[in-house]
């Protein structure tokens, strides 16, 4: 069960991590494409360059037509995509200034109780985020300038959430098992401690 969960997780960040590249290559090409386009129309290249600057506007250089658009709809489903990762290998930040001083067994109970309560709030973001995009779509609300249906950034990030409450629900119930048996099965760690 936890190679699936793992391989899921893992899946996941690497798929949120490619459409993170991506939005980040768009925004580059859309600022490149914005200083030009304001570079073209300065009276000091309009003058140099003449006719040339304005066959170059007329290519259609300029920012990208609805990249913000494309980046919050991105964006939003690459942050639930490195959910489920950081939450099987315990990457989230912890500040353990006061539980590293604590036996074992407390630190488990805390682990667990921190996990089973990120399972609810997972569980409860999937559900507002089904009804969500039920609404949309629903309602075909779309994007202003793109015009592409909203329901459609909503359904990738509904996945990547439900993957993550997936996770976080066996993370809950990895905890409860290790405070019922007294046993470490999977170590809490490769977060940043401070």
């Amino acid at each position: 069960m936890h190679r699936a969960m793992n391989a899921l997780a893992r899946f996941l960040a690497i798929v949120g991590g490619a459409v993170l590249s991506a939005l980040i290559l768009l925004t580059c090409v859309s600022v490149a494409g914005r200083s030009i386009n304001t570079i073209l129309h300065s009276d000091l290249m309009q003058s140099m360059l003449g006719g040339l600057a304005d066959a170059l506007l007329a290519t259609g250089v300029g920012p990208i037509l609805g990249d913000f658009e494309v980046v919050e709809a991105g964006i939003a489903f690459a942050i639930f995509a490195f959910i489920p990762l950081c939450q099987i290998t315990g990457g989230h930040a912890t500040v353990d200034i006061f539980t590293s001083a604590l036996p074992s067994r407390v630190n488990r109970v805390i682990q667990m109780v921190v996990d089973i309560l990120f399972a609810i709030v997972l569980i409860l973001i999937a559900w507002r985020l089904y009804e969500g995009t039920m609404s949309k779509l629903r309602y075909g609300e779309t994007t202003y300038l793109l015009q592409f249906p909203v329901w459609w950034s909503y359904a990738a990030s509904l996945v990547a959430a439900v993957a993550a409450a997936l996770v976080g629900v066996y993370m809950a119930v990895i905890r409860i098992i290790e405070v019922i048996s007294g046993h470490t099965m999977l170590s809490v760690g490769g977060g940043a401690e401070n």
